[in-house]
Formats: structure tokens, C-alpha cells, sequence
């Protein structure tokens, strides 16, 4: 039987036991939504920090963090937060990490490894370590993990396992900083990867990214129809629409700032996206089956690889169970 949570969660099954030796002495999670307070969760269950402390802008959040245990600290100032941590991690939007990283700068102990979750890497990689005192370690990463759920009771120990974290060091990066950046991930579950910023914003756009500008805008359309055909939508909505939905239902200020953040991958992708849909309108028009079947043969295909790579079930209901991953 799997290990319960010390923090009351139900067992993280997978995990494995704690580590016999913590990678950190003191973590800094700064940021605690679903990512930060997964974090927290599972940083807990496998002992990857001795010390955890949370700091998030919102004082209710900072409250509700304290109900559920999930940091040794929740300081109510950032400064108080990092300060004496070798690893800190910034699980903010995008369009926040530079700002929240200058605040935080002058506060930073020498030798602390400053990483982050965000999923656009190369604009947001420029501005922290325009910011960020040379006296600290920059080793960026991402997590491709996540719900449409966000806040702190949304998070769960085992929503890394067995997915990609994607490390993105830049030019002239500490190799230790980024070896134990790697180390922590793989101690949280996670299968690690390396790629440029540059090459991990394009994969990501296509990945990631574009599906979403497209949830958002077929359930937008939807919002715009009358009364009644929107209500037909809704109540009528078959497993495509409704997973749309869901996508479309993620926190819409993360998602704004990655648009603006990655916005020239976005529309290289969008561009590409536009003209294979022009292509599918005209195989529809003139009644091409072959070239549709085609198509559909080919990119099911590509259903059954995620699969095959264990980063989807082909269970009911999208793959997922109850309490698990997007």
C-alpha cells in the first residue's frame, strides 16, 4: 500500500517513498494556485525540501494555504518567503514572474536556484535574468501538467507523475543548478526533458497553446448564438463539445499572458493551422471522402502514440478518472 501524505492527502500512489536525503533545505513556492500548491503537496510527500514556504499576493489565498497545511511558512511577505531558500519557484503567470522576480531579487541568498513553471519559456527566460542578481541560479522549467481547475484546493500530489517537465536552461547556465533542478523533478514524478526556450515555445504553441485559442473560440462562438440555440448547445453537448469546454474553462488570466508572452509562435502555428482548415473546407466542398479519410487515418494515429507513450488511457470520459490529470 502506498504511503499516506503527511499532509492528510489520500496516498499518492506511484510516488515511491520519500527521499532519504532532501535535494533543498528550504523551498520557496512562490505562486500558490494548482501548479504551486501541487508543488507543495508533493514536495511534502517525497521530503524534496525540508522546509517548504508559500507566498501568494492574494491574503485569502495565504489563508486558505494555512488551513490546509501546505507549508511549514506562509509568511505574508515575499521578502520572508525566499529569503534563506535554495530553491524558490515561481508559479505566478507569465506576465507577472518579472515583476514578482525584481521584488524578490534583493532578498535572494547567494547560490539559490530560481526556476519557474510557466509555459512560455524564451521571452519570460530574457526578462528574469535581466532581473535577477548574478548571484543566483536561473534554471527554468515547465511542467506539462494541469486541470482546468485552479487555487490552492485544487492541487494534488500526483499531478507530475509520469508527465514531461520540460528544463530550458539558458545560454552559460549552471550545470549543477540545472542537475538538481532535474533531480527535484524526477523526485516529484515527472519525466524530464531539455530543449532550447526558442524550441520549446514552438513545440508548446502546437502542443498546447493554439488548442487552447481554439477551445476558447468554439465556445465562444457558441456564447454568441440566440437564446435558444445556446441553450440547445448546452444541453445537447456531445463528448467534443464538452471537452472543448473544459479546455476553454482554464484560468483566463494564465492563459492571456501566454497568448501575449508567446504571441509569435501562437500566430506562426495559427498560420499553419488556417491553411490546413482552408485545405479540410475544400475536400468537404467537393465531396473529396478519400482525402478526409485519409486525414482522419492519419491523425488517429497520432491518438493512439499519446497513448502508447502512457500520456493518455483510452478509458471513457477523456482518459481520466476522477481526482486525476488533465
Amino acid at each position: 500500500m502506498a504511503e499516506a501524505a503527511p499532509d492528510g492527502l489520500p496516498p499518492a500512489d506511484g510516488l515511491g517513498p520519500a527521499l532519504d536525503e532532501p535535494i533543498f533545505g528550504r523551498a520557496a513556492i512562490v505562486g500558490v494556485g494548482l501548479i504551486g500548491s501541487s508543488l507543495a503537496r508533493v514536495i511534502r510527500r517525497k521530503r524534496l525540501a525540508r522546509e517548504i514556504a508559500l507566498f501568494d499576493a492574494s491574503p485569502e489565498v495565504r489563508a486558505r494555504a494555512r488551513e490546509l497545511g501546505l507549508g511549514d511558512v506562509v509568511p505574508d511577505s515575499l521578502a520572508e518567503a525566499v529569503a534563506g531558500a535554495g530553491f524558490v519557484i515561481l508559479c505566478t503567470p507569465v506576465g507577472a514572474m518579472a515583476t514578482v522576480a525584481a521584488k524578490m531579487a534583493p532578498h535572494l541568498a547567494p547560490g539559490a536556484i530560481v526556476s519557474d513553471v510557466g509555459s512560455v519559456k524564451a521571452s519570460v527566460t530574457t526578462e528574469l535574468a535581466a532581473v535577477l542578481p548574478p548571484h543566483v541560479a536561473l534554471a527554468p522549467a515547465h511542467p506539462v501538467a494541469g486541470t482546468e481547475q485552479s487555487g490552492p484546493d485544487a492541487g494534488f500530489a500526483t499531478l507530475f507523475r509520469n508527465r514531461w517537465t520540460i528544463l530550458t536552461p539558458p545560454d552559460g547556465a549552471d550545470p549543477a543548478a540545472v542537475d538538481r533542478t532535474r533531480r527535484f523533478w524526477e523526485g516529484a514524478g515527472a519525466r524530464v526533458e531539455l530543449m532550447t526556450p526558442e524550441h520549446h515555445d514552438l513545440v508548446l504553441a502546437i502542443t498546447s497553446h493554439v488548442p487552447h485559442l481554439i477551445a476558447y473560440n468554439i465556445v465562444g462562438t457558441a456564447s454568441d448564438l440566440e437564446d435558444q440555440a445556446r441553450a440547445e448547445v448546452i444541453k445537447f453537448s456531445a463528448g467534443g463539445f464538452r471537452d472543448f469546454t473544459r479546455i476553454a474553462a482554464s484560468d483566463p488570466v494564465m492563459w492571456r499572458d501566454i497568448f501575449l508572452a508567446n504571441k509569435d509562435a501562437v500566430l506562426e502555428m495559427l498560420g499553419r493551422f488556417t491553411e490546413d482548415l482552408t485545405a479540410l473546407q475544400r475536400m468537404i466542398r467537393r465531396g473529396d471522402g478519400e482525402g478526409l479519410e485519409a486525414l482522419f487515418t492519419r491523425t488517429r494515429a497520432i491518438r493512439r502514440g499519446i497513448i502508447d507513450l502512457g500520456q493518455e488511457t483510452a478509458a471513457p470520459d477523456f482518459g481520466r478518472r476522477s481526482g486525476e490529470e488533465a
